[in-house]
């Protein structure tokens, strides 16, 4: 842990304020839909700069996660159940939003008989009946790595299929905690390339926890070895004193490296950086991947 008293943030994690014209008229949006976001659930920090381009990640099936990850600002409880009117609402704000990529995630619904995967294909075929010239990434849990949850999902081709590793795996049960587990998340990696190859597969993690140097590139190991295209790296911030503590905050320098190791392992696209967050210029790495032009970003 980080001792008695909590470390003081530096100045590359400051952010801008977020009041704005634009940022209002994107809270106006999200609110007319109902619609839930991971921005405001899980306090990221760059919800300011996303929502003045009025960009947003959606959160799908209600606010509340069956687990209780010690890392994770969305709280835990016994979630309600699924709004048949989400798909619709998703896409409408999509469509209204005018965005060209949109990402989708949600909290884990361990509650459910395919722990989700139906609605994930739900508000993305809607998606793309309402607004089909949007490309869609969608971040889910790991489904248990059940194949037959993960077919669900890639049968609704999305464009970017991601699953966050999160942790390396020492730390894995103290701070993304059970029943989540480090093999079971690495091998809903490779089940998604294995049935789907030409989807593209994206994870992410945090760093600041308590990891070595090593230890991050054994995790890039695993998911190379999974045949994952994108990763993210960012630096953990503790959404509350009752959460995991920040044992180290990560210089832009390291970052650096992580990005550099990254590419050397051959992974294809890779954001490193200590405010980069899973979604955080999603756009960007899938038309960096895809050699396309890419007006809106995420």
């Amino acid at each position: 842990m980080s001792g008695d008293s909590p470390l003081q943030k530096p100045e590359w994690l400051r952010v801008r304020s977020g009041a704005s014209e634009e940022f209002a008229q994107t809270a106006a949006i999200v609110k007319k839909y109902g619609i839930t976001t991971i921005c405001e659930d899980a306090l990221c920090p760059n919800i300011g700069e996303c929502w003045r381009r009025k960009v947003v990640t959606f959160m799908i099936m209600g606010n509340l996660c069956t687990r209780n990850c010690g890392f994770c600002g969305i709280k835990n409880g016994v979630p309600a159940p699924i709004d048949p009117e989400e798909p619709t609402n998703v896409a409408s704000a999509i469509k209204e939003l005018g965005l060209k990529y949109a990402v989708i995630t949600s909290a884990a619904r361990d509650d459910l008989p395919d722990a989700g995967a139906s609605c994930y294909t739900n508000v993305i075929y809607k998606t793309r009946e309402l607004s089909p010239e949007t490309k869609i990434e969608i971040l889910t849990p790991d489904f248990w790595s059940e194949r037959k949850n993960i077919k669900i999902v890639t049968d609704a081709k999305p464009d970017v299929y991601g699953h966050n590793i999160e942790v390396i795996r020492r730390l894995y049960q103290a701070v993304k905690k059970p029943p989540s587990d480090y093999d079971m998340s690495i091998e809903c990696l490779r089940l998604i390339k294995e049935i789907d190859p030409n989807i593209i597969t994206k994870s992410g993690m945090m760093v600041g926890v308590g990891e070595e140097f090593d230890e991050v590139m054994e995790t890039f190991e695993d998911l190379r070895k999974a045949n994952v295209d994108i990763i993210t790296v960012g630096q953990y911030i503790s959404p509350s004193a009752s959460h995991y503590p920040v044992i180290r905050y990560i210089t832009p320098e390291e970052f650096e490296k992580y990005r550099e190791e990254g590419f050397k392992m051959g992974f294809k696209e890779i954001k490193s950086g200590p405010l980069i967050r899973s979604s955080y210029g999603a756009g960007e790495s899938y038309s960096t991947l895809c050699g396309i032009a890419q007006n809106q970003d995420t």
